[in-house]
């Protein structure tokens, strides 16, 4: 019985440590593929900062900003429509507005008013006001687009500046690697006395100064790494790791695009081009509005009022009284009249007397501008010389547009030649860096011509790097220019 219980325990305990090895096995392998999954792309980084940034958070505000301004100038081509009503409650001499009496004691009086106003004619100046503000929200808009486009590219240089600098990282790596090597393998040639300690501190020394290559370059991609995060307002973590993508190879351009044929797709749709194109519409949409400040405004307006007063009053129980009001020149006969007399007053009601001071009015309104001190001329003065500085804007943007993509352009070619010629390079300093080892191992020469070469081996390889980046960024910018979506592959 105690060799059963002692065997199902046993049982037990294997299935628990089984259940366990697997359960921690699925963990470690889940927290593998997230690690993978949390590689960031270019387009990762970029869609990030869409979300994040807080610039092209305001930036959206403003867009908003000008759809309610443009909702609200179009309101403002409806009639406007007021109404108010008050009670008041007198003490003392005052002349009441409905009975034109005078009035000692306290009075109540109410008062209501209904009154409207449209404006007929006024220059077109609302007309003109709706059609800038549309403008105005157009501009916000491209200004949104255009400041996409711009950390677009700013996140793609940064994010290049990473892969670089990891690059060169490796290069950094590889070449402590080797020096690493040849130091163990003098001391051991040192330690035999077959050679020199002087040699071996200098290979030891540079072993140092690569060390310390090696540091700054990884401080370098920490910085890289730093101002990626900083630029799409990601939080500071040392789990942000970019993914490595298959750049594009470096090639030649076609002969069939000219940096003349970028430059004209660009033109036409860059949004730093359209904006000053806005300027310069919006520029000549205040000339209108400030002519329209010359012309004669129309407007009609009506109003209706009534209310009510304390002292208003009406008789209870009339009677008739005879009541002389001269007499006969001649005969000295008295004429008299029927006078309506009453026993007793009241307070009119309320309603009697709404309908008693009813009061309605309907007019037609000009306002003509004589004179105003040359406001109005100083207005389009000033309008027309923004108009034409908008239009030096414009020139300004397409002239600046030109220069970047000619530059951009002669720089990928610059780029594209440097790396061949810093490929030939590579290849001749590695067969000049075998063949210095090859020469150093058997004492040919001393450690200060093998580290001489080998410096040269990595310079050349670090101008390889700086071509390589240097097309790629410059052909994204270019390919980006022709309408193509950003891409670095």
């Amino acid at each position: 019985m105690i060799n059963i219980v002692s065997l199902k325990g046993l049982t037990f305990l294997r299935l628990f440590i089984t259940g366990t090895f697997i359960t921690l096995l699925v963990l470690i392998l889940s927290a593998s593929q997230l690690r993978a999954q949390q590689q960031w792309s270019l387009q990762d980084c970029i869609n990030y900062a869409f979300d994040n940034n807080l610039d092209i958070k305001k930036q959206v505000l403003m867009v908003e900003t000008n759809k309610a301004n443009v909702l609200q100038t179009k309101l403002n081509t409806l009639p406007s429509i007021n109404a108010g009503a008050s009670t008041v409650n007198n003490w003392g001499r005052t002349i009441d507005q409905y009975t034109n009496t005078f009035a000692t004691s306290r009075v109540r009086s109410d008062n209501m008013y209904i009154q409207g106003n449209i404006t007929l004619f006024s220059g077109l100046q609302k007309v003109n006001l709706i059609k800038r503000n549309q403008l105005t929200l157009q501009y916000s808009q491209f200004s949104l687009d255009d400041l996409l486009d711009n950390i677009s590219l700013t996140v793609a240089g940064y994010y290049l500046d990473i892969l670089f600098n990891q690059e060169l990282l490796m290069i950094a790596r590889e070449q402590l690697g080797v020096t690493e090597q040849q130091v163990r393998r003098m001391e051991k040639l040192v330690n035999a006395g077959t050679l020199a300690r002087g040699d071996l501190l200098n290979i030891q020394a540079q072993a140092a100064r690569e060390e310390l290559q090696v540091v700054e370059s990884e401080n370098r991609l920490e910085i890289s790494y730093l101002s990626l995060m900083q630029l799409i307002d990601y939080p500071v973590n040392e789990d942000f790791i970019v993914m490595i993508p298959r750049l594009r190879s470096v090639e030649a351009p076609s002969i069939d695009i000219t940096s003349d044929q970028i430059y004209g797709y660009a033109v036409l749709n860059r949004p730093e081009v359209r904006l000053a194109e806005l300027n310069v519409d919006i520029a000549r949409r205040d000339i209108s509005i400030a002519r329209g400040q010359q012309s004669p405004v129309i407007s009609l307006g009506g109003s209706w009022g009534s209310g009510y007063s304390g002292l208003s009053q009406e008789g209870l129980n009339p009677y008739y009284e005879t009541v002389p009001i001269g007499y006969v020149e001649g005969t000295g006969e008295s004429v008299v009249t029927d006078y309506v007399n009453y026993s007793d007053y009241k307070v009119k009601d309320w309603s009697a007397q709404l309908n008693d001071n009813n009061n309605r009015t309907v007019g037609f309104y000009l306002n003509i501008p004589i004179f105003n001190g040359w406001q109005v001329r100083n207005n389009i003065t000033q309008a027309k010389i923004a108009r034409e500085s908008a239009e030096h804007d414009l020139q300004m943007t397409k002239n600046n547009l030109r220069k970047v993509i000619q530059q951009a352009y002669a720089d990928a070619i610059a780029a594209l030649k440097k790396y061949g010629s810093s490929m030939k390079q590579v290849a001749a300093q590695s067969e000049a860096f075998k063949y210095a080892e090859q020469k150093f191992d058997v004492g040919l020469i001393n450690t200060v011509e093998y580290n001489e070469i080998k410096k040269e081996l990595t310079l050349a390889q670090s101008d390889l790097l700086q071509a390589k980046y240097d097309y790629v960024f410059k052909t994204t910018i270019l390919s980006f220019y022709m309408g193509n979506p950003l891409s670095i592959e």
